[in-house]
């Protein structure tokens, strides 16, 4: 099988920017992702694009073609959509065709256009991902829902919200310097406690920003980087996906991520790693509930203690395994279909020493990307690597 190379990467800023439209945002990403990259446009062999809610956004269906030609690429498109791990599954099958020999250069990302349907509306279109029989029309929101979960550890292993609260404050601190994060401001431990309750027991700095923005990654076989001496020092070693239940009250757990789980066991047999070779991950923190279940369902925390890892300092830029240096969803933005795509941006950059925050992992050679669908519904799982 071919090793499939990160050779460029392109995000543009996340933030509230209702005034651009999803293929304007794509179409810049792409421009910087092919100049990262030194691969030329016309040897693209097809744009894999994630993207959730444009129908509901922007009226736009059939987004695949329509982003190719944002980018100016002449290939075969295909939309993906799998709620907000929607560019994370487009990832996987990318890598797969790579790796089988199906194509040498693929492009690959995502994009969103939220904020222009305002507070109300993105929560509305953001509830599609849940069950609408049994969740949506009873009104169950995402927020809702995570709450209910974060309940639902507190009473099997104990903690209270002021553990959740460091993870939100790391994550802040995560995102002081990143010039792509919706938010580039500290906060502490009374900011996130006094803040207005969303959903008991999670409040208003415990939630992702809604969020606009886009990313786009030039993934390539390892024959095509050496032949075109491409500086591609990242390799995406391992994969894995893995799915659950869509209503809650259908799950066997509301404590534990399986989805994840599963995800991660695939991606770490891919790569013949396990997670302790795992020097730092980007997870998907939507709420800082979200954050915990992910890190005990990729072995970065045991299960019953993700809750203190922030607190304990395990997690933070400076500890064991550094998670979210970006500043993570909660601080950097979750664009829903650009997310999954963007974690590994942000991977590829750390790794290559090219982050604001690489001196936090200057060693490092190997890491996590996990991106997440609904209430982990959905979930996929990327081992990334120094190769050379």
């Amino acid at each position: 099988m071919s090793e499939v190379r990160v050779a460029g990467v392109g995000l543009t800023p996340f933030g509230n920017v209702p005034e651009r439209t999803s293929r304007d945002l794509f179409g810049q990403a792409s421009i910087d992702a092919f100049e990262h990259s030194g691969a030329p446009r016309s040897d693209v062999d097809g744009v894999l694009y994630g993207n959730f809610m444009g129908e509901l956004s922007e009226h736009q269906g059939h987004q695949g073609p329509l982003m190719a030609e944002a980018a100016g690429v002449r290939a075969p498109a295909t939309r993906y959509e799998s709620a907000c791990a929607s560019s994370g599954v487009a990832v996987a099958d990318a890598v797969k065709r790579i790796r089988n020999g199906e194509d040498d250069v693929l492009l690959v990302g995502g994009a969103e256009r939220m904020t222009n349907l305002g507070t109300a509306g993105a929560t509305e279109a953001l509830a599609i991902a849940a069950d609408d029989l049994w969740e949506v029309r009873a009104g169950t929101t995402f927020p809702g829902a995570y709450a209910l979960m974060a309940q639902a550890y507190f009473e099997t292993y104990g903690g209270e919200h002021e553990d959740l609260a460091h993870i939100a404050v790391k994550n802040h601190d995560n995102a002081l310097e990143n010039e792509k994060a919706q938010y580039q401001r500290a906060i502490d431990l009374e900011d996130v406690l006094e803040a207005p309750q969303v959903s008991s027991p999670l409040g208003l700095y415990d939630s992702c920003p809604i969020s606009d923005g886009a990313a786009a990654l030039v993934l390539t076989s390892e024959s095509y980087a050496e032949e075109h001496d491409l500086d591609a020092p990242v390799a995406i070693t391992g994969t894995g996906q893995g799915g659950d239940r869509m209503a809650l009250h259908d799950r066997e757990y509301l404590a534990r991520s399986p989805a994840a789980r599963k995800a991660g066991e695939e991606a770490y047999a891919d790569a013949g790693i396990d997670a302790t070779d795992a020097d730092f991950a980007e997870v998907h923190d939507c709420f800082t509930i979200a954050e915990v279940l992910a890190i005990e369902a990729l072995d970065i925390a045991p299960v019953g203690e993700g809750l203190t890892a922030a607190r304990d300092g395990r997690t933070t830029a400076d500890g064991e395994t550094p998670v979210n240096l970006s500043g993570g969803l909660k601080a950097k933005g979750h664009p829903v279909g650009a997310t999954g795509a963007s974690q590994i941006a942000e991977v590829t950059s750390l790794l290559e020493g090219a982050h604001v925050n690489s001196d936090a992992v200057a060693d490092a050679t190997t890491a996590l990307a996990h991106n997440a669908g609904g209430t982990v519904a959905s979930a996929t799982v990327h081992v990334l690597e120094v190769v050379e």
